[in-house]
């Protein structure tokens, strides 16, 4: 297991940047263990990457959250605070708002929070979207008509999936459709330790669930969504080649984490933050001081995850061998943009990266929030 940093020994909580708040046979599940087809070695990327920016996709968002790309051409944005959907044009930066997604509550934490879409989207035009309501952490999804005027985009919200518990703090929120086609949900436990460890809640957990809403077949426990427990507060889902799930996780004083998950899987919160080598947990593959971390969104390209950080303001770079670190992490953009929030792989060698300054925790910049694009190694 590699560690980027020391034991900080004065770290406030590392929440969301630290502070005060600103049918037929089911498909294979995807898990943490796996080897290439036929017994093949996979490539190890080399120790050390590199990070470059080619250009400022968009500038002027504001408290950018999801971020998901169009299959013909765009990319929506989800505004925390706003509860509004916004399309931007990837070659222009020009932004045309979807529509506002009803019943949003934004305090603290919460608010309009990860997007995905469809995995039939090309028919079914459905975009998917977790935010905290009034009462709770839900899914909904909307059809999204082009057609329709500026604005008035969205149709009315279809709830998938309620009950997710909400607080002011640690409400989660990446959403993904997975390999598989199943959607999964990484939450947060909502400031309650104990949820984390209640396989009844559905609080610190990733929920593995049909695009109904429904527990997904072959999930590890009887009649549940879920499909892994004892999380804190779960910010980002990626896959690697092989469709491995890795998971980053706010750690609270000592360790922010990089998990690979296994269906069934224990990693430990409350009872264990970073490294236990304790049998009943899983251990992270890489571990930071919430100072240099505090993680959001990540993505796999090249062979390495590479995740944002919020307190951190910068990149990190884990390069794989099969679900362990292969390398020392290593820190790109560094101070350079501030918070960063969502990262997204652009095909190949590209990553879309949102910055998160204006979500009342960062200092904004001339042109804060924006989108970035980066080339990596």
């Amino acid at each position: 297991m590699l560690a980027a940093s020391a034991l900080l020994l004065a770290a406030g909580c590392s929440s969301d940047g630290g502070g005060a708040p600103d049918r037929a046979s089911p498909s294979p599940s995807p898990t943490a263990a796996g080897s290439s087809p036929a017994g093949q070695a996979e490539p190890t990327p080399p120790a050390k990457g590199t990070v470059t920016v080619v250009r400022t996709v968009a500038e002027g968002l504001n408290s950018p959250w999801g971020l998901v790309p169009l299959p013909d051409g765009g990319l929506l944005v989800a505004s925390r605070d706003e509860g509004t959907i916004v399309k931007v044009d990837e070659k222009t930066g020009a932004k045309t708002e979807l529509g506002e997604v009803p019943g949003v509550s934004a305090d603290g934490e919460g608010g309009l929070l990860g997007i995905a879409l469809s995995p039939d989207y090309a028919s079914d035009r459905m975009v998917y979207a977790y935010f905290t309501s009034a009462s709770d952490n839900r899914v909904v999804r909307m059809l999204y008509d082009p057609k329709r005027p500026v604005g008035e985009q969205l149709g009315a919200p279809d709830t998938v999936f309620r009950g997710i518990p909400k607080g002011f703090v640690h409400n989660g929120g990446r959403i993904a459709f997975g390999p598989d086609r199943m959607l999964y949900v990484g939450t947060g436990e909502s400031g309650d330790k104990g949820l984390s460890q209640d396989k009844e809640s559905t609080g610190g957990k990733i929920l593995r669930l049909t695009p109904e809403g429904e527990p997904a077949p072959g999930n590890p426990f009887p009649d549940s969504p879920v499909y892994s427990y004892g999380h804190r507060n779960v910010q980002g889902l990626a896959w690697d080649a092989e469709q491995r799930l890795f998971a980053s996780e706010f750690g609270q004083d000592t360790w922010d984490e990089l998990n690979a998950i296994a269906p069934g899987a224990n990693y430990g919160w409350p009872e264990a933050e970073g490294e236990a080598s304790d049998a009943r947990y899983r251990d992270p593959i890489a571990q930071w001081g919430p100072d240099e971390a505090s993680p959001s969104g990540i993505a796999h390209a090249e062979g390495s995850i590479w995740m944002a950080g919020l307190r951190g303001k910068r990149l990190w770079r884990v390069p794989l061998k099969g679900t362990e670190a292969s390398a020392a992490p290593q820190a790109f953009l560094t101070g350079e943009y501030g918070r960063l929030r969502t990262v997204v792989a652009a095909g190949g060698d590209r990553l879309w990266v949102t910055t998160s300054n204006t979500d009342g925790r960062g200092a904004p910049q001339g042109g804060d929030d924006r989108i970035l694009e980066l080339r990596v190694s």
